[in-house]
């Protein structure tokens, strides 16, 4: 039985852009997924103060969506020919967006980390669609849902950001 390469597989020969550095963008991608999922799922566990089940029921909500991602696009690693980030320690180092520490237990606090984090995720989604626009059909189909989420998610932020001033005057 002759064995078909990787450099023979169908679903990589059809990616019109270096695949090797497609491969390593969505890992970037896949560790800014876990961090954010994490950030979230963090953030639920600590939050205090005003609008608290409001705001845990959404961090909650995004911290599964994250999951989503994160699974949606190690699938995608996969087919690629490449492997998933297998250890947490590595998503600080090849992570885009540099997700930083909740400094506080604040909703508030919470709220404006994760909307940085969303923003700059929305850059990075963005900068990936142009990247694969017309050349990966597959992977500008999975980022064009995950940036739709992203979207989502800094609204939702934000408009929970306007509740807590609104019931803070």
């Amino acid at each position: 039985m002759k064995k078909i390469t990787k450099s023979k597989v169908k679903a990589v020969e059809i990616v019109g852009v270096d695949v090797n550095d497609l491969i390593k963008t969505l890992r970037t991608a896949f560790a800014d997924e876990w961090s954010a999922a994490y950030q979230y799922w963090v953030g639920a566990k600590i939050a205090k103060g005003l609008n608290r089940s409001a705001v845990v029921a959404e961090l909650l909500q995004h911290f599964n969506e994250e999951l989503t991602h994160a699974n949606m696009i190690a699938d995608r690693i996969i087919q690629l020919g490449g492997t998933p980030v297998m250890y947490p320690i590595e998503w600080s180092k090849i992570g885009g967006c540099k997700y930083d520490a909740i400094k506080s237990v604040m909703v508030d606090s919470i709220l404006i980390e994760n909307i940085k984090g969303e923003q700059c995720a929305i850059g990075f989604y963005n900068d990936l669609l142009k990247k694969v626009a017309g050349k990966d059909f597959l992977t500008y189909e999975m980022v064009t849902k995950i940036l739709a989420d992203e979207v989502m998610h800094e609204q939702d932020l934000m408009s929970l950001q306007e509740d807590l001033c609104e019931c803070m005057k």
